[in-house]
């Protein structure tokens, strides 16, 4: 991995040195996993592709602001993270939130719940579907989801962060992101078994 890192750096001087072979191979690396990243949170192909190309172009631009003191991939999916976000709320502001009146700030009200709840790790329905990163299923499953909580379970069990990394990333606190990344299993859970019955 830190052979990877340091390839990295060395196609990321020669792009900002006006390479456009070392830039390519740049995007190459990494385009998939930026394109399921942004597929997993959107749910569609069209506005994947549109959060990938928006987060290649602001990578570009801002390549010369990269200093090395985290891995290329986390200030990467940093800026994919921020631009999935920008998207969502964009299309939050175009189809007004379903939600009822009063209800916002509801989950976070009960963050402490969580406290002493340990990670159910037993791989059950859930864990093997969701192992299927792009499939339809999970695509399906994770749009049951609210775009807050979606984002939660992308960042743990996908990009493998902590909940203290999560809550810094979504401006909450851990105790919140412990919240909806629970919520959702347990959504996604009884989604699974409700399909299962069928």
């Amino acid at each position: 991995m830190a052979g990877r890192g340091g390839d990295d750096e060395a196609l990321i001087e020669a792009a900002i040195r006006g390479s456009a072979r070392a830039w390519d191979r740049l995007v190459r690396r990494y385009e998939q996993r930026v394109y399921n990243f942004a597929l997993r949170l959107t749910g569609n192909t069209t506005d994947a592709r549109d959060v990938m190309q928006e987060v290649f172009l602001g990578v570009y631009r801002s390549l010369h602001r990269f200093r090395g003191d985290a891995q290329f991939s986390s200030w990467l999916f940093r800026i994919a993270h921020n631009k999935a976000v920008d998207l969502q709320r964009r299309q939050r502001t175009v189809a007004i939130s379903d939600t009822w009146p009063g209800s916002a700030g509801r989950e976070e009200s009960g963050a402490g719940e969580y406290d002493s709840i340990s990670d159910d790790s037993r791989p059950g329905p859930l864990d093997q579907a969701l192992s299927d990163e792009v499939s339809e299923q999970v695509l399906a499953l994770l749009l049951t989801l609210p775009a807050e909580q979606r984002m939660v379970v992308e960042l743990k069990l996908y990009q493998s962060l902590t909940f203290e990394a999560i809550a810094e990333m979504e401006s909450i606190s851990p105790n919140t992101a412990k919240t909806r990344f629970y919520t959702a299993l347990r959504k996604l859970r009884h989604t699974l078994e409700q399909e299962n019955e069928r």
